[in-house]
């Protein structure tokens, strides 16, 4: 026989249509990871692989993510089977004397995180988790969950875990400082961008923090808090306002746009559309809502997303360390079971009565101004440009924040060797080189502005080289404006869009002064140069295990050399499905631009990108 990868996916088979299925679903995902839970149930290890945090942090991590699926399953009504070993464990993993104690608690540490599930279990479902409990078990628990609220969390989403703690100890009966609460819930709320936008802290981005959390546990507050009725609304009108912007963030077939941090979450990015049925926020008609919510589940059900033994895996399209975090254990993955948020609302309500409803379609370019982003719908793909994000402080972070263009189809490349100029990517990038061995792209910004549905940066690949880089729509292209200022020869590769890799070199390709394309077996992919002096096209193929979605991937390059002083390069883009008329579009590249008028276009009508500008 041969192995299957996606037959471990304990999605795979279901339909994922109703909400039954989605109940199922919950049930399959946890049952796998029954064999790791400890003796005494407080502790989950799910893999050798480790995280920045303790072991017994990672343990709690396994332990309490999986209660993001299981408590709106049982709030719903739904039978969940192994509340007593969820009981014990919680009891066990809160007693200092116990030997699965989770462990001493301290700001700013990994186990305030985990907690957090544990106060939305108290807060929804304390008949199952809480009330069979003995007298000295709450005393303990208790006392660990206060001493957790009381200490300080990181000034990002994080502070919405002292609320969520404190939503749990309420519901429960235990005493605390609400100062503290309403402290961090005012300090969250100054996130606010504007349009319904939030920054994840004191930073320079916006990702899928914004939706799967900021949103998220907004819309938590806003069903399961007593009082505070003016803040719930806030948090309930901006939620209706963002939703007409992310939802270019999906693709007409259910896909997330791969885009920043965190993509091991996976479906947890579709849990902002099941947090508006929760709160009862038709930020669109129920059908669209409901629409976008299944579609995105059924993308990951045909994904070889788990082990062989149906254990989530660090990864994304399949099991891949090498786009994870430091803060990535063995049970991160299980935070996509927040998507199930929904499960907790009745089969009679009007998110689980619509019909689903396909995407609607957008022939124009939509500019999402708070993230310095223009999205654009193409056949089974929507593209969105980018300029105004940056993150400096982790692996992987230019790739994951400061490529010129992202996509739901085709994801986006990791680097796997820094030092292998010849053999990097730069997908949806600009690289450089002034060896012809170590590499640089585009990292941080100086500049970002956005201008009706253009985009504008200037960078600094190294102190002496500036770059301005302009970003145009033009479905199903994109063109990219490079002006370069470099006072010594550089080497330069771009890459338009990775697509699947048949095997045995079944795909074909045409590399030639000015053009490169891949012709997949699924896909088409290109990349053509407008400079004055075009560049060589060269058709490659990745390091594998580089792409988040495909293991093994194709990719049209243009390659060139510059010399001391002022350079401009213009590239236009694309890629679509083989079943789309590519031929037509491929026939028909656009136009040049006039790099004058759109200078002057960017200056006159330009704003400051929201995310990027730290001072608004």
């Amino acid at each position: 026989m041969i192995y299957d990868p996606s037959r471990a996916n304990p999605l795979s088979g279901n339909p994922l249509k109703k909400r039954d299925d989605l109940a199922t679903a919950v049930i399959d995902l946890f049952e796998p990871l029954l064999p790791y839970f400890s003796e005494g149930g407080a502790r989950v290890r799910l893999g050798a692989a480790g995280a920045i945090f303790d072991r017994a942090a990672a343990d709690l991590e396994g332990f309490a993510r999986p209660l993001w699926g299981i408590v709106p399953l049982a709030a719903g009504g739904g039978h969940f089977p192994h509340w007593d070993l969820y009981r014990r464990g919680l009891a066990n993993g809160t007693n200092p004397a116990h030997p699965e104690y989770w462990g001493a608690l301290a700001d700013r540490n990994q186990r305030l995180v985990e907690l957090a599930a544990v106060g939305f279990a108290l807060a929804l479902v304390p008949e199952h988790i809480w009330e069979p409990l003995a007298d000295n078990e709450k005393t303990t628990v208790s006392a660990y969950l206060v001493a957790a609220r009381n200490l300080e969390f990181i000034d990002n989403n994080w502070k919405f875990f002292r609320v969520l703690i404190d939503l749990g100890l309420e519901r429960v009966g235990v005493a605390f400082d609400h100062i503290k609460t309403v402290a961090y819930l005012d300090e969250l709320e100054a996130l606010d961008l504007g349009d319904g936008w939030y920054r994840d802290g004191p930073v320079r981005r916006v990702d899928h923090y914004i939706p799967f959390a900021m949103h998220f546990y907004g819309l938590i507050y806003a069903v399961l808090a007593r009082g505070d009725e003016a803040r719930k609304d806030r948090f309930r009108d901006r939620a209706r306002t963002f939703a007409g912007d992310i939802r270019h963030w999906f693709g007409p077939d259910g896909a997330a746009l791969a885009f920043g941090r965190s993509q091991t979450y996976r479906f947890a990015a579709g849990g902002f559309w099941g947090a508006l049925a929760f709160a009862g926020v038709e930020a669109l008609p129920w059908a669209e809502i409901k629409g976008y919510y299944m579609r995105h589940i059924r993308w990951w059900s045909a994904m070889p997303i788990a082990d062989r033994d149906g254990v989530l895996s660090i990864g994304y399209g399949y099991p891949n360390l090498l786009m994870s975090e430091s803060y990535n254990s063995p049970g991160s993955p299980y935070w996509a079971l927040k998507f199930f948020l929904p499960l907790a609302l009745p089969h009679d309500h009007p998110f689980w009565v619509a019909e689903e409803a396909p995407q609607p379609e957008f022939s124009a370019p939509v500019a999402l101004k708070p993230s310095g982003m223009v999205a654009m719908h193409t056949p089974g793909n929507v593209v969105v440009l980018s300029s105004g994000q940056q993150h400096d402080k982790m692996r992987g972070a230019n790739e994951k924040y400061s490529k010129f263009a992202y996509s739901t189809r085709y994801a986006f490349n990791i680097e796997a060797d820094d030092r292998n100029f010849a053999a990097a990517s730069f997908d949806g990038m600009l690289g450089l080189s002034d060896d012809g061995v170590h590499f640089r792209m585009r990292e941080t910004l100086e500049e970002a502005l956005i201008a009706g549905d253009r985009l504008y940066s200037r960078w600094r690949p190294w102190q002496d080289v500036s770059i301005e880089t302009w970003l145009i729509p033009a479905n199903p292209w994109h063109i990219r404006i490079h002006r370069i200022s470099t006072p010594r020869a550089l080497s330069t590769i771009e890459g338009g869009f990775a697509i699947e890799r048949a095997d045995f070199n079944a795909d074909l390709s045409e590399q030639a002064e000015g053009r490169a394309v891949w012709y997949g077996q699924t896909d088409v992919s290109a990349i053509v140069d407008l400079s004055s002096s075009p560049r060589a096209g060269h058709a490659m193929s990745p390091i594998p295990n580089t792409n988040l979605i495909h293991a093994k991937t194709l990719l049209p390059q243009l390659r060139g050399e510059l010399g001391p002083g002022i350079a401009v390069l213009v590239t236009a883009a694309m890629a679509l499905p083989s079943r789309e008329n590519w031929a037509e579009a491929l026939g028909i590249p656009p136009p040049r631009p006039d790099i004058d008028e759109l200078e002057r276009h960017s200056r006159e009508t330009g704003v400051r990108v929201p995310a990027f500008d730290l001072l608004s």
